[in-house]
């Protein structure tokens, strides 16, 4: 899947899809925690695949032109494939979070987000040709204390409320 890209491609899929995926289920978890509110975590999702998305594409833009040797090309390869694939990821959450009860949704987010970091994790371990079992528990304990916190703050904020 990856393998047969270019660099700047690799780069922009990459960065959008973990970006995507860690960001939305924060998102999702710290508003449950706050709410428990479907139509509110379901908005946070839309506002995060578009306007989240775009950050990180034009924060991947300025970072690729900071890069002496860069072509134009390759900068917006990196911007586009960084906004699509975050854009893309983000809003696969909706599925789960419009269908199912809001407890089994989360659960279900939380998996989804574990499978696609772990896959990833996988192939771009083997590109490095490093241990992938090691990318992927790296990555998915990463993934795991984003949740934690968003959840411990989101528990902050309603006692606060």
């Amino acid at each position: 899947m990856l393998f047969k890209m270019e660099k700047s491609v690799k780069k922009g899929i990459s960065f959008g899809l973990i970006s995507g995926i860690i960001t939305t289920l924060g998102m999702i978890i710290g508003l449950y925690s706050i709410t428990e509110s479907k139509l509110t975590i379901l908005g946070g999702i839309l506002v995060i695949a578009v306007a989240d998305a775009l950050s990180d594409a034009m924060g991947i833009h300025l970072s690729e032109e900071t890069v002496k040797g860069n072509t134009t090309r390759s900068i917006w390869h990196s911007t586009l494939s960084t906004f699509f694939s975050k854009f893309i990821f983000a809003l696969s959450f909706v599925i789960p979070i419009w269908f199912l009860e809001l407890r089994i949704a989360i659960i279900c987010s939380i998996i989804w987000g574990g499978l696609l970091i772990s896959i990833a994790s996988f192939y771009i371990s083997r590109e490095r040709k490093s241990s992938p079992s090691k990318a992927i528990l790296e990555h998915l304990f990463i993934a795991t204390l984003v949740a934690i916190a968003t959840y411990y703050i989101g528990q902050g904020v309603r006692i606060l409320g």
